[in-house]
C-alpha cells in the first residue's frame, strides 16, 4: 500500500500582455497520512513556487523560477526512530518556455533547472524538469450584443 497525502494552496498570476511581463507564485502545504506499510507519517511540509518572465514574441518566453520547501512539523509513527525529522531546501534557476499549437488544442513546453541551496535532512544539489502540457486553446473573450428596449 502507498503513502497518501493531501495538498492544498493558491496562487496568483500577473500578466501584462502589452509588455510581456508575467510574474506567478504558489503557497501550498502538504499534510501526509501515515503508510500503513511502515506506520511512518511525515510531516507538514510548506512550498512556495515563483517564476518571472518576460515573453519574447508571442510563443516565447525566458525568465527566472525558483522555490522554497520546508517541513514545518515533525516526522511521526510508530516507525519513526529518527527524531523530529524536519528537511528544508530552496531552489533557483532559469526557465524557457514555447507556446505550440498541437491538434486545435494549445501546448506549452517548459525547461526549467534549479540550483539547490540551503538544505538539511534531504540530498541538494541541481535539477531539472522537462513539462508539456496541452489545453484547449484560449480565445478572446466576446461581447454580447446590446440590448434594445423599446
Amino acid at each position: 500500500m502507498r503513502a497518501r497525502a493531501v495538498d492544498a494552496g493558491g496562487g496568483y498570476t500577473y500578466f501584462d500582455p502589452q509588455t510581456g511581463h508575467e510574474l506567478s507564485g504558489v503557497l501550498g502545504f502538504t499534510y501526509n497520512l501515515i503508510n500503513p506499510s511502515t506506520q511512518y507519517q511525515n510531516g507538514v511540509d510548506m512550498h512556495f513556487d515563483w517564476g518571472a518572465s518576460q515573453f519574447l514574441t508571442k510563443q516565447i518566453q525566458i525568465g527566472l523560477v525558483g522555490y522554497v520547501y520546508d517541513e514545518v512539523s515533525c516526522d511521526s509513527g510508530s516507525g519513526e526512530h529518527v527524531g523530529c525529522f524536519e528537511s528544508r531546501v530552496g531552489g533557483i534557476g532559469p526557465q524557457i518556455g514555447y507556446l505550440l499549437p498541437i491538434a486545435g488544442m494549445q501546448g506549452y513546453l517548459n525547461l526549467k533547472a534549479y540550483a539547490e541551496f540551503d538544505g538539511a535532512d534531504r540530498p541538494s544539489g541541481w535539477n531539472a524538469w522537462l513539462t508539456l502540457s496541452i489545453s484547449p486553446t484560449a480565445t478572446a473573450p466576446t461581447t454580447p450584443p446590446p440590448i434594445i428596449t423599446k
